[in-house]
């Protein structure tokens, strides 16, 4: 993305992303502040698809160091945010 993200359009990516991973997972239901690993049965494998993904769409280097930080959807949009722009 070439203009800095909105949060609205961060949520919206994580969510495509996720449910291209888990396809069967219910993210209507996901909220801002639950565990997205733990809710939506993500292993360490579709994680790190995950942080990938939002790397190439965002440009946003996630370090491996703090991948523990990034626990909801609210700790990637603010993360995302926070690093974009």
């Amino acid at each position: 993305m070439t203009s800095t993200p909105t949060q609205t359009q961060i949520k919206q990516t994580i969510l495509n992303i996720l449910s291209k991973l888990a396809p069967e997972a219910d993210l209507e239901n996901l909220k801002p502040d639950e565990d997205i690993r733990a809710k939506l049965g993500i292993d360490s494998y579709d994680f790190l698809n995950l942080m990938i993904g939002l790397n190439e769409i965002f440009g946003v280097e996630i370090p491996e160091a703090d991948y523990g930080k990034l626990v909801t959807l609210t700790d990637m949009i603010r993360y995302i945010s926070s690093s974009s722009g």
